[in-house]
């Protein structure tokens, strides 16, 4: 049987502070492929492993434009085009009665942008992950700390990597295989 393919390396910590200062390393070791588990948030270790980038805001503006211009859109198209109604003798296009649905659709498609943006971005529903393979991953929801170094980043090789994070002094490293 064919052995399987390496996930990447990953190293064991006891405190935050440790895998703080373990990231930081890392990261200016040139690993860019990282990621880090603690069984709480850890308000450094995301700035550690060089995460820096949020698109989350740019999907909710980009669908608060699209719900904004289907709100608006939409009722110019019924009152001007399909159905023109002259209602009390105000004009076709009466664009103050037209701001509360344009308003409510920018609303919903700028909540419905960010839900699902979020979930898409952040690769969920992610019902396996690689990393329920190492036996030790389980203490992450209890009190142990850990750093992984995937095996797609262009600076990996096993043997380096290795004695890489073994200079970091972690309580243990591990193969995750995929």
């Amino acid at each position: 049987m064919n052995e399987p393919a390496i996930y990447g390396l990953m190293a064991e910590f006891d405190s935050a502070d440790e895998i703080v200062a373990a990231a930081r390393r890392t990261h200016a070791a040139g690993y860019r492929k990282i990621d880090a588990y603690s069984p709480y948030p850890v308000e450094e270790l995301w700035e550690a492993i060089g995460f820096h980038h949020n698109r989350v805001a740019l999907v909710v503006l980009i669908g608060g434009i699209i719900g904004c211009m289907t709100g608006y859109g939409l009722q110019y198209w019924v009152a001007n085009i399909a159905y023109p109604t002259n209602i009390g003798g105000r004009p076709f296009h009466s664009w103050p009665s037209f701001m509360i649905v344009t308003f409510e659709l920018t609303i919903l498609f700028s909540v419905l942008s960010a839900v699902f943006g979020m979930l898409a971005l952040n690769g969920l529903p992610l019902p396996y992950h690689p990393v329920f393979n190492v036996e030790r991953f389980s203490r992450v929801t209890e009190d142990k700390f850990f750093l992984v170094v995937f095996s797609s980043d262009e600076k990996y090789n096993e043997t380096e990597t290795r004695a890489f994070l073994q200079s970091l002094g972690p309580k243990s490293i591990e193969e995750v295989p995929s």
